[in-house]
């Protein structure tokens, strides 16, 4: 097991099983550290160390590791930029629209499949101890809370707008571009204006 543990933690906390191979490492034992608690399975083929300092954005890097095209949107995005209260009890990410079947075991995911236009716009990197991780900016993460407010709530993205509102460091000038880019700026500066 010291073994396996030696390699988890050479490669941040996650290996491969292709990887796992090469470093001559037997498929039962990797079901051993699995039964253990030792491993987690994250999806078929990629495993991570449960005992790393993962940070509280670890679940973030979990998903984006599973699938590199996937990025933290919405619920979640929102709740990073600490402009929601709402803390989901899944991981919300954005995939192009025409992505086939996301199978990440854990954690628990709520995908959504946004069309090109939407899904390539805003997106940026965050380092953390747990690794890096895709999200869209925040003023991005607002646009798609109004373009997706009936199924995630109007709560939420009227919380989210006024928190972002009464943040020092807000630019509306960058809000209402990217409003103006993916459609929702009539629905929203309505709100923008009543808030500000």
């Amino acid at each position: 097991m010291e073994k396996i543990i030696k390699i988890f933690e050479k490669n941040k906390g996650y290996a491969r099983m292709k990887d796992l191979r090469t470093k001559n490492i037997h498929p039962r034992d990797v079901t051993k550290a699995l039964s253990s608690g030792i491993i987690e399975k994250i999806k078929p083929g990629l495993y991570k160390l449960v005992d790393y300092p993962w940070d509280e954005h670890g679940s973030f890097v979990d998903v984006c590791k599973a699938y590199n095209k996937a990025v933290i949107c919405l619920a979640s995005a929102s709740s990073y930029y600490d402009l929601t209260t709402f803390n989901p009890a899944y991981v919300t990410v954005a995939v192009p629209h025409n992505t086939r079947g996301l199978n990440i075991d854990y954690p628990p995911v709520q995908v959504y499949y946004f069309p090109h236009k939407y899904y390539n716009t805003g997106i940026t990197n965050v380092e953390t101890q747990s690794g890096i991780f895709r999200i869209y900016e925040t003023e991005k993460t607002l646009c798609d809370l109004f373009r997706y407010r009936k199924k995630i709530g109007e709560d939420i993205m009227l919380e989210s707008l006024k928190n972002y509102l009464s943040k020092s460091g807000r630019d509306i000038n960058k809000l209402m571009t990217y409003a103006d880019k993916l459609g929702v700026k009539e629905k929203m500066l309505p709100y923008v204006k009543a808030m500000v």
